[in-house]
């Protein structure tokens, strides 16, 4: 299983669901986890280490991983959901031609 950065990683059910991927900090872990809301998907956070003290303590954490489980039966849609979708300089060009 390769989590949003393309890292292999296997993880245990935890709360009753699977492991999706791994966010850097609380700011990628609240965008994860309000996208899958956003499509009806449940997600659950995991703080690792000292990452929950340091989010409660002083509004977020970006020392420790967060990760993020779903219910087995979503993992393939969240999977789908989650793709990054980079931004290229075609997209100027695009929308440069679109105008002529």
């Amino acid at each position: 299983m390769f989590n949003l950065f393309g890292t292999k990683e296997t993880k245990e059910p935890w709360r009753g669901g699977v492991f999706l991927t791994t966010a850097h900090d609380s700011f990628e872990a609240d965008m994860l986890v309000s996208k899958l809301q956003a499509e009806g998907i449940p997600s659950e956070k995991k703080y690792v280490g000292a990452s929950n003290f340091l989010e409660i303590s002083m509004g977020s954490s970006s020392a420790y991983p967060i990760e993020i489980y779903v219910p087995e039966s979503a993992l393939e849609q969240a999977r789908e959901v989650i793709v990054p979708v980079p931004i290229d300089d075609d997209f100027e060009e695009a929308s440069e031609d679109s105008n002529e």
